[in-house]
């Protein structure tokens, strides 16, 4: 089994940083609003990006260490480009 850390562009043009062994089925329940109360408030519309692991605690330091990030870090992650 392998886990991803996503990014999901909301709605409101908003980031939404997680991780799941199933980034598809996490994305239904987003939309359904059965996900986390941030995606529950503002409308996830697409993922824009994801990087695998094949442990689950590497993902979730992955997810940790860029929702510190700032909106330009992370639409440089997204955009592929480093400065």
């Amino acid at each position: 089994m392998s886990y991803s850390t996503y990014i999901i562009l909301c709605s409101n043009n908003k980031y939404y940083v997680g991780h799941s062994a199933d980034v598809s089925l996490r994305f239904e329940h987003h939309l359904q609003k059965d996900g986390a109360k941030f995606t529950a408030q503002n409308h996830p519309t697409k993922i824009l990006w994801k990087q695998e692991f094949e442990i689950e605690i590497e993902a979730i330091k992955r997810e940790k260490q860029i929702k510190g990030w700032p909106r330009k870090k992370k639409e440089n992650l997204i955009n592929g480009v480093w400065i």
